[in-house]
């Protein structure tokens, strides 16, 4: 199937919250992992998200020049091509961009996009995120509510961070401590500020404890049931049941229980990176310490072609990938939902 349309996008977050279940969002790098996501969406029947971050886009811009937009353009035009061999939906999305990297990033995605769709094509890519959990509320609701805008102008969908991800990602960080947790006062602010979808369309990572990169247990206090304590909240002034679409931001090391919870809440949109990371990067290592002398010329050797050939150790690295994909989709109950 083609990467999904705007119509189809809208379908399946449609689908996803009334079914009560998520998309895992998965951040790429390269046509590996990109091959490695779709394999394991397809392999699980299940449509999904791929993403790329501000980092992942520089590098995939090549360190020539680290041009964002480029590396960006680079892979979603890839993506449209090969998507058409996986029998699934794949939306394609932007993750987290910060205020100081919106001009080189994400408003230009916008407005190539927004010519794309004067000129009879669909966007590039059907969603951006913008980080502005870095400012204050009211700074980033303005700047959300100018996105917001060129974002349904282009047929696109808006992500929004109103409150801080705990951790670091892609350089942007913040502290592990009580201010990690949204508040229904936050939430109507966004509410009051971008509409409830009659402005576009729009999904809203919310805070309830959330932490990237990799925590042990007992670090973190996830505290999904907040969420519904934000959509009755909004609910009750505005007269929308669950009124919110959101996203699970920092999810590494989730109990079954807090996913569930968070699912049952209103998300409909998980990220996935630091386990897929791992899961693609491990054999690669493994191939490495089993055959270091086939992969380096030791003592004036010639190595071994067949396992240096980044074929080799790439085919098992999709495959890893692809399997951690496959259970983010049974873990987020998406298995066997996709579109036909």
């Amino acid at each position: 199937m083609p990467i999904a349309t705007p119509e189809v996008y809208n379908e399946m977050l449609d689908r996803a919250k009334a079914g009560r279940f998520a998309y895992p969002a998965i951040n790429v790098t390269s046509t590996q992992t990109l091959h490695a996501a779709l394999r394991g969406f397809a392999e699980a029947e299940s449509d999904g998200i791929i993403q790329i971050s501000t980092g992942g886009a520089e590098f995939l811009g090549g360190q020539y020049n680290k041009d964002m937009v480029t590396g960006a353009v680079a892979l979603a035009e890839f993506a449209h091509i090969v998507a058409e061999k996986y029998p699934v939906n794949i939306a394609l999305h932007t993750d987290h961009c910060p205020k100081d990297k919106l001009d080189g990033y994400v408003r230009p995605l916008l407005e190539l996009s927004r010519k794309r769709v004067e000129a009879g094509m669909n966007p590039l890519f059907q969603s951006h995120m913008w980080d502005g959990s870095a400012e204050t509320l009211a700074d980033n609701l303005e700047i959300a509510q100018e996105l917001l805008a060129a974002a349904a102008a282009a047929k696109i969908i808006l992500e929004v961070e109103i409150t801080p991800t705990g951790g670091e990602e892609d350089g942007v960080s913040h502290e592990i401590n009580d201010e990690l947790y949204t508040t229904v006062e936050d939430a109507v602010r966004t509410a009051e500020a971008l509409g409830l979808g009659e402005k576009g369309r729009y999904l809203l990572a919310a805070s309830f404890g959330n932490v990237h990169g990799v925590y042990k247990p007992g670090n973190v206090v996830l505290r999904p049931e907040l969420l519904k304590d934000l959509q009755e909240g909004v609910a009750a002034k505005f007269g929308k049941q669950n009124p919110f679409d959101f996203v699970f931001h920092g999810g590494s090391g989730s109990t079954e229980q807090e996913i569930a919870t968070a699912l049952d809440n209103g998300v409909v949109k998980m990220n996935l990176d630091t386990d897929t990371q791992y899961a693609f990067t491990r054999p690669i290592a493994d191939h490495m310490f089993r055959n270091y002398d086939g992969v380096l010329k030791v003592d004036g050797e010639v190595g071994n072609k067949k396992t240096y050939d980044p074929r080799s150790w790439g085919k098992l690295a999709e495959k890893s990938m692809a399997e951690r994909v496959a259970k983010a989709c049974a873990d987020l109950r998406s298995t066997g939902t996709r579109m036909k």
